[in-house]
């Protein structure tokens, strides 16, 4: 072990990189059973500016593409002098609770180490991609108190709702099941959660994604301008669903340049 986190020592230069468990050593208590499969993989850089993203990757809700939907992210915002948290979180199997808890713990923990890591408190956001841009959104939209709303919220090709109409229904039915009550399906249907106190948000999507329909971003973004909360939507002519952090996707240089635009005028 201490030969593996040497080597990936050397190979990462400008961060520290450790691994956290969500629950249930120190840091909170969770009694199901795979409370233990909940974990933040967390990349700091040397030279931090304050700002911290907990990173939430796709998969809907069926997996998790921890590397260029995580992992790839973290590494790009240390360059930037942002910390950068990877959120394995439990996949839901129904239970549309589990991956929020994860989330919310998640910017906790964040917070409760802000002073030793170097973070601003005030600074710690969260990203997701795709059905982790669903969790993203409802954390967004669902926060208890201080510790647990973000500062901002960065969603790539994001599922946001629930109604059958626009939803993806495969990250539907690993969330609320097949047969969810009215109640869950209004629950989770964030474009329907948004208020004033959401957090201002940067969406990017490719308007030939083929998986998850566009109306999933352009709805929210139309819900957070009702509410009055800033939105700063990126909508790009070529690509494919799932770009993440991966250079051919055409204007991966574009939109990785808006978004630090946004998070230095816009957030910080």
């Amino acid at each position: 072990m201490f030969l593996s986190m040497l080597c990936l020592s050397l190979t990462l230069p400008a961060q520290k990189h450790f691994e956290l468990p969500l629950w249930n050593h120190g840091e909170g208590v969770c009694a199901d059973s795979d409370a233990a499969d909940a974990k933040l993989l967390c990349f700091l850089p040397d030279r931090p500016n304050g700002q911290a993203i907990v990173i939430c990757p796709g998969g809907g809700y069926h997996n998790l593409c921890s590397d260029y939907e995580g992992t790839n992210f973290a590494s790009l915002f240390c360059s930037r002098g942002i910390s950068g948290f990877v959120l394995l979180y439990r996949l839901p199997r129904q239970r549309s609770e589990v991956p929020l808890a994860d989330a919310q713990q998640a910017l906790r923990i964040v917070r409760r180490h802000a002073a030793e890591w170097h973070i601003d408190p005030a600074q710690v956001g969260i990203m997701g991609s795709s059905a982790g841009g669903h969790l993203a959104a409802t954390t967004a939209t669902h926060f208890t108190d201080d510790q647990t709303r973000p500062s901002f919220q960065i969603l790539l090709y994001p599922v946001i709702t629930m109604d059958l109409s626009y939803t993806h229904k495969h990250s539907r039915e690993n969330l609320i099941g097949f047969h969810p009550t009215d109640e869950q399906v209004y629950k989770y249907s964030n474009e329907k959660m948004v208020t004033s106190m959401t957090p201002r948000a940067f969406v990017a999507l490719s308007c030939t994604d083929k998986i998850v329909p566009v109306d999933n971003s352009l709805r929210y973004a139309s819900a957070l301008a009702a509410q009055g909360v800033q939105c700063s939507l990126h909508m790009y002519p070529e690509g494919y669903h799932g770009f993440g952090a991966h250079k051919d996707f055409k204007d991966y240089d574009i939109w990785t340049k808006e978004l630090f635009r946004w998070l230095d005028k816009e957030v910080k």
